[in-house]
């Protein structure tokens, strides 16, 4: 079963609405007067992170990688649960978490340890606090709205062959990524639709189109990219750059640093246009 595949499964459970249908970053939950935002992701060696590499930046990253769904729900970070393979590097990894916990002003609520063989695996539950309701989702992106990107693409890709390739280059994007919760925040009350980037611009985009019941259109020569220029296809279907892509009205006078990359239009043949042709796959990374 792949992860489609499961989804379609699963969404024949039993689902609370806050759910959202299991089709969002996170899910929604309203609490008497509070609404809470949930999430959780988990991380696999050599999946999400070279064998070898530094267990503090694989403790930032997994911190990270979550509060990034939070920032593309505009919410406060409350807390979070962790989920611990212990194994080598527990030490710098509790480093790197302290150092995450710090620098993004939230804490650890608890979790649990295994003991197990093999490849290592982490999961993490990052709790919110809504600012704005209603709570930005990936539907909702109508016709005649931009489409905006906040962050580049491509520095993650370009940090990772720094890091398999030991060339000593920048590779800060892909160790220790910055979910853009302040961005989130201020975008919350503008965007009929919001989401992060982490499996590649081109497939998140899809999903946000397919979401909306809307062709999405991307210009590539506005998408910001600063690796090479024949890279930027590749750059635009990679992943793991934690950028906010939203849709707002397309005089919108935006709170944030952003590059307007495309528009909505109703829904066409395909869910997804790149410079007016239909995209081709594979538009990102898909687990199974």
């Amino acid at each position: 079963m792949n992860e489609n595949g499961l989804l379609a499964a699963l969404r024949a459970l039993p689902l609370h609405p806050g759910a959202r249908g299991l089709a969002d970053d996170a899910a929604v939950l309203d609490l008497g007067g509070e609404t809470l935002i949930l999430t959780h992701d988990v991380m696999v060696e050599g999946v999400h992170w070279l064998p070898g590499q530094d267990m503090a930046d694989v403790a930032w990253k997994l911190l990270a990688v979550n509060l990034s769904d939070l920032a593309a729900k505009g919410a406060e970070p409350v807390g979070v649960l962790l989920g611990y393979q212990l194994g080598e590097g527990d030490a710098p990894f509790l480093r790197g978490l302290r150092e995450g916990l710090e620098a993004f002003q939230v804490a650890l609520l608890g979790g649990d340890t295994v003991a197990a063989a093999g490849q290592r695996s982490f999961g993490l539950t990052a709790i919110g606090r809504a600012t704005h309701t209603p709570v930005p989702a990936r539907s909702g992106a109508s016709v005649g709205d931009a489409l905006f990107l906040a962050g580049p693409v491509g520095a993650a890709m370009l940090g990772f062959e720094a890091v398999r390739d030991a060339t000593g280059a920048d590779s800060l994007a892909f160790r220790r990524p910055s979910p853009r919760l302040a961005e989130g925040q201020a975008l919350a009350p503008l965007v009929s639709a919001m989401m992060d980037v982490s499996d590649g611009l081109l497939l998140d985009a899809q999903r946000m189109a397919e979401a909306s019941g809307m062709t999405i259109c991307i210009d590539s020569s506005a998408v910001p990219f600063a690796g090479p220029a024949a890279r930027k296809a590749e750059a635009m279907r990679w992943g793991d750059d934690y950028a906010l892509l939203f849709t707002a009205a397309a005089d919108s006078r935006l709170p944030v640093a952003a590059e307007r990359i495309g528009r909505v239009v109703g829904r066409m043949g395909s869910p997804l246009l790149v410079d007016e042709v239909p995209a081709r796959e594979p538009l990102g990374y898909r687990h199974g």
